[in-house]
């Protein structure tokens, strides 16, 4: 009885053992309290434009939006060989632009893997013959699904379009095909972490909402302009819609057409309480 009471007493010492040094850098979410007590650590690499790959803190690997082969800041050793990826779990989309389905329904028949998207993407996907039936999963701009182990994906709305272009191999020319409505996603991982993929967007009041219901930890917001929020917008919606505790800017430095620089992003936040957390494509950082 004593051994055991010496053993309960041991563990929670380490447990606010970590609690306080999680303090020392601000106030201690619910999120971070699953995170010591676990163990574990979610881990973000960016592909370029809006891919990411998240590696979660049982050791699932999501991806997002991968635009590989015809992106221009994809690492090159993921360009060479979409296996450098590793296995992926969960493949998600947020719509059916180039630069955002991208390779997605090569990895899906690669890894045997579900897409995830938009109802009205996902069924052309299906049609066209990009991907079978059933590596398809259709939701849309609303509808949570856990098709994990103690993974959670919310389908939130984005103010943007979505377009298909397929080359029919029959006539050799490029088809263009109606894609639904652009979304964005709520990523809740096992240990409670939060990650906002905002997908492609322009300002939009429901941002507040989606905050206010949701509360994720961390947002990744497009900040190109000319198709998404240039850096000022994106600024804007932080500072009075998204206080979240950290922001990466991401959909810039891959396209002419999206001039908006991670300068101008951080020079737009300042006097916001979320901290800019910088990426360039191909690092990774944990969280």
């Amino acid at each position: 009885m004593k051994l055991n009471l010496l053993k309960n007493a041991l563990a929670q010492t380490v447990l606010m053992t970590g609690l306080v040094m999680l303090g020392l850098s601000g106030c201690i979410t619910p999120a971070q309290e699953k995170s010591v007590a676990s163990g574990g650590k979610a881990e973000l690499l960016w592909l370029g434009q809006a891919g990411f790959r998240i590696k979660s803190p049982q050791g699932k690997t999501i991806v997002i939006d991968p635009w590989l082969s015809g992106g221009p800041k994809t690492p090159a050793a993921i360009k060479a060989d979409f296996s450098a990826l590793g296995k992926i779990d969960l493949l998600l989309v947020t719509h059916g632009h180039v630069d955002h389905l991208g390779d997605a329904p090569a990895l899906a028949k690669l890894n045997n893997t579900v897409l995830y998207g938009p109802a009205d993407m996902v069924t052309p996907l299906i049609t066209l013959g990009l991907i079978p039936a059933n590596l398809g999963h259709r939701f849309n701009k609303t509808g949570n699904v856990k098709p994990l182990p103690g993974i959670k994906v919310t389908a939130v709305a984005a103010e943007h379009s979505s377009l298909i272009v397929f080359n029919n191999p029959a006539t050799g020319k490029p088809e263009s095909h109606p894609a639904g409505e652009a979304m964005g996603y709520i990523v809740e991982l096992e240990n409670g972490f939060k990650i906002w993929h905002m997908g492609d967007t322009g300002l939009f009041g429901d941002m507040k909402f989606i905050f206010d219901r949701y509360k994720p930890d961390l947002v990744l917001i497009p900040i190109g302009g000319n198709f998404t929020m240039d850096p000022e917008d994106a600024a804007y919606a932080m500072k009075n819609w998204i206080p979240a505790k950290q922001v990466i800017p991401m959909h810039y430095n891959s396209n002419p057409l999206t001039k908006g620089t991670l300068a101008e992003f951080e020079a737009a936040m300042k006097g916001s309480t979320s901290k800019v957390v910088p990426m360039t494509e191909g690092q990774t950082l944990t969280f």
